[in-house]
């Protein structure tokens, strides 16, 4: 069976989110910033016709926000996962066989409608996603996941293709591969480009002329496996359930910058209780755990320090309670007084499986009841809110919590922000 793969793909996703409840919003310029508003991570079309860049500091463009009157939002990643989820779960509809591939991107096994008009059935995609969800998408059509990152690309681009592009004919993708500049393809990063370029290859078609040992040679096997693909041969599998992670952070800046112990350790209790959850989710244990903290290295004026520590834990666990015990116990290790912290965080690594954890005969841990218990907290969490039970050492302090300023309503996740229509 010859393999057919489909990208699907959000337009400004996170400012697409924001519009679909604020219709007022369509045509207006929109960006929205990283943790804490740091800087722009997500832009409209509109705000890059502006000359706002990725990854741009927002102090940096405050006047031309206002100048331009550009509707800048703090991300709402509650918001944007679960109309990731209704993209996601609309797709479903259309193939049994899909891949997550992030938030905002899906492949589609279309391998079975060689039968179909697949421009038409491509557009009927696109359509439903956008009435059921008010979400905009494009999508690439090709025998490869690489080809239909290629063609994805392209769909947005070209007025004529609007959105849709499908490449089966050999010479529609080899005149596609030609457009294509050596940067823009999937997998290529920055150096290799300019390897790539050094050695005359600026197309994706010429890449695709190179020979394969100097592929593999310059490149490694997942270099000659992206050229193989860019030929039309199928090297990428569409990987329908996602592999469990094999490491686990979650850490972040705080709102204000710390110097007590308590609301250092409160923050880290918080991090290490979500690294529980991650855990939890794919069933997974963790044996390492390393706790970091460091003040913020832009800020000359500030003492500046850093550290971290990790512990291997006695038996690899996932109970919120064992974790902050241990990250309380590195933190403790590692913080020093007189610093003005802005960020902490916990790792989990040595990730297994929670049926094949290796016991410990002198282990005083009723691990029964702590599997249990967070079972419980889980089902808890589902239902209300995430941080409806936890434990004491997470406290209630306010001032490490991100500032989000401009953050607007969970209008899918909480009653309280659910739209009221006044008829």
């Amino acid at each position: 069976m010859t393999t057919l793969l489909a990208l699907c793909d959000c337009n400004n996703f996170y400012a697409s989110c924001e519009r679909v409840f604020n219709p007022s919003l369509n045509g207006q310029p929109i960006v929205v910033l990283s943790n804490n508003d740091g800087c722009v991570i997500a832009r409209s079309n509109e705000a890059k016709l502006l000359g706002i860049d990725m990854g741009e500091p927002f102090f940096a463009i405050r006047d031309l926000v206002e100048a331009k009157k550009v509707h800048a939002f703090s991300s709402n990643y509650t918001l944007y996962g679960d109309m990731s989820n209704r993209v996601m779960q609309t797709l479903s509809q259309f193939t049994p066989s899909i891949e997550l591939y992030s938030i905002d991107e899906c492949f589609l096994d279309l391998s079975n409608f060689y039968n179909k008009d697949l421009n038409a059935y491509a557009w009927e995609i696109k359509n439903t996603v956008l009435r059921w969800t008010g979400i905009p998408v494009s999508l690439g059509v090709a025998p490869t996941k690489a080809l239909a990152k290629v063609a994805n690309k392209l769909a947005k681009k070209s007025k004529k293709a609007n959105g849709v592009l499908v490449l089966q004919e050999p010479e529609h993708i080899r005149k596609a591969l030609e457009v294509t500049k050596i940067e823009d393809i999937w997998g290529i990063g920055g150096q290799y480009a300019k390897f790539l370029k050094k050695h005359q290859i600026h197309t994706a078609y010429e890449f695709t002329q190179a020979n394969d040992s100097w592929v593999q040679k310059h490149m490694s096997i997942v270099g000659l496996r992206l050229l193989k693909e860019l030929r039309g041969e199928s090297c990428l599998e569409l990987e329908e359930v996602m592999p469990p992670k094999k490491g686990i952070c979650t850490s972040r800046g705080y709102g204000v910058k710390q110097t007590e112990f308590k609301y250092i350790q409160e923050a880290t209790a918080t991090y290490a209780a979500k690294c529980g959850r991650k855990l939890r989710k794919q069933k997974s244990c963790a044996r390492f755990l390393t706790v970091f903290v460091e003040t913020n290295r832009f800020c000359e004026k500030d003492k500046q320090y850093n550290n971290s520590r990790t512990i291997v834990l006695p038996v690899a666990t996932n109970s919120d309670m064992e974790l902050i015990k241990y990250a309380d116990i590195a933190l403790k290790s590692i913080y020093k007084p007189g610093y003005q912290y802005k960020k902490s965080g916990v790792i989990l690594t040595e990730i297994l499986p929670e049926n094949q954890i290796q016991f410990d005969l002198l282990d005083t841990v009723d691990r029964v009841k702590h599997h249990k218990l967070m079972e419980v907290v889980d089902s808890l969490s589902g239902r209300f809110s995430r941080d409806i039970v936890k434990v004491a050492t997470q406290g209630y302090n306010k001032s490490w919590h991100l500032r989000c300023e401009r953050k607007s309503p969970c209008y899918t996740t909480s009653l309280n922000d659910i739209i009221i229509a006044y008829v």
